[in-house]
């Protein structure tokens, strides 16, 4: 998390649309010997963020009911030059937004693991449109099952959720506007900061 209380994002809507929008998160737990994480594809809904890893995944193993979790959703990001603000004296940055989800975890059971990815191949599915969806209604009868027990799949109920939405907030409107230009100059995630920090500006 950035020290900066210029940059911390409190805003829950806003945070949850980056998780939304992201659909993949950095899961950190606490492991006998140190942190362990990995990365998941997440859904946040009523309350809960939902992901699942494989069962052979050591951060898997220690995820038990009761323990906590730490998801990190990092959205948009550019390396920023001093030389687009217009300004003397300045270093470069990096400008980003992420999320901070933490709370318990609870190990989902099988039906609730099979929903989830039913759920989640629903969500990012229907982005491929006009694709039709795939389903797992496609496979070979047996074995979406067989498959499912190579998975866990977790919730987390978030007791502490926050994050970051450093835009170059800090500087002038005009070196802010100047850093929006160079930024779409970029195209990519770039022009997305650009397109943020223009919508901030208004």
């Amino acid at each position: 998390m950035h020290p900066a209380p210029a940059f911390l994002e409190t805003d829950l809507d806003r945070l949850t649309a980056l998780v939304a929008e992201t659909g993949l998160a950095l899961i950190i737990g606490a492991g006998p010997d140190g942190p362990l994480c990995a990365h998941a594809p997440v859904l946040f809904g009523d309350g809960r963020l939902r992901f699942h890893l494989s069962a052979a995944n050591p951060l898997a193993r220690v995820l038990t009911d009761s323990a906590r979790a730490l998801a990190v959703v990092t959205g948009p990001q550019a390396y920023v030059s001093p030389d687009w603000y217009g300004l003397e004296d300045q270093v470069p940055t990096w400008n980003y937004l992420s999320a901070e989800i933490e709370g318990p975890v609870r190990r989902l059971d099988r039906a609730q693991a099979a929903d989830l990815l039913d759920a989640l191949s629903a969500v990012f599915e229907a982005r491929l449109a006009p694709k039709p969806p795939w389903t797992r209604d496609k496979m070979t009868p047996g074995r979406f099952e067989a498959m499912l027990g190579g998975i866990t799949a977790f919730e987390v109920v978030p007791d502490r959720m926050r994050g970051v939405r450093k835009l170059s907030q800090n500087k002038p409107a005009a070196a802010q506007t100047a850093l929006a230009e160079a930024l779409e100059a970029q195209g990519g995630p770039s022009a997305r900061l650009a397109a943020l920090i223009r919508d901030d500006l208004t």
